[in-house]
């Protein structure tokens, strides 16, 4: 029986992370909050590449919780997460996508909640937009951050229409 809940976890947390499970880069972390025995409450920063859109990058802040619970990694973490995305290269599409397909997901808790970044694109301004979010399947959170990109100009390359990428 025990055998069978683990299998039924573990496929719900291959489930959240879905197929877009690249590790992010941590760039650094700042403690926020001392505590003697255990480990510090910090602040993490992140890097993530769009898979499907070369040439984009994302940075997120998170905190990360120390203490006995962040120790043994069973905390739920927060969903204060901040996030900002720029062009880093020249941009150029992988094939196509949908309003609000994800980007990164990652879990902030045991089983139930998970941080995503999902792409869209206003094809008026020619902008990609990023959002980045906290979920749990019974509670939502209002929780949220946006950055945008403008596709501009690389070198003597002329920028790509993010809205040619859409499917309809």
């Amino acid at each position: 029986m025990l055998a069978r809940i683990a299998l039924a976890l573990a496929l719900v947390a291959g489930a959240a992370t879905g197929a877009l499970a690249q590790e992010p880069d941590l760039i650094f972390k700042k403690s926020t909050v001392w505590r003697a025995l255990t480990p510090n409450d910090k602040l993490a920063v992140y890097g993530v590449d769009d898979p499907l859109v070369e040439g984009v990058a994302c940075h997120y802040t998170t905190p990360e919780k120390g203490g006995l619970s962040g120790t043994f990694g069973v905390a739920e973490e927060v969903s204060d997460i901040s996030l900002s995305c720029r062009q880093v290269g020249p941009v150029r599409f992988k094939g196509k996508f949908e309003q609000g397909d994800v980007v990164f997901s990652e879990r902030r808790s045991l089983i139930f909640k998970k941080m995503q970044i999902v792409r869209g694109c206003d094809a008026k301004r020619n902008t990609l937009v990023y959002m980045v979010y906290s979920d749990r399947p019974i509670e939502g959170s209002p929780k949220n951050s946006t950055s945008t990109v403008p596709l501009m100009p690389w070198g003597t390359e002329a920028p790509q229409k993010c809205g040619e990428w859409l499917t309809r």
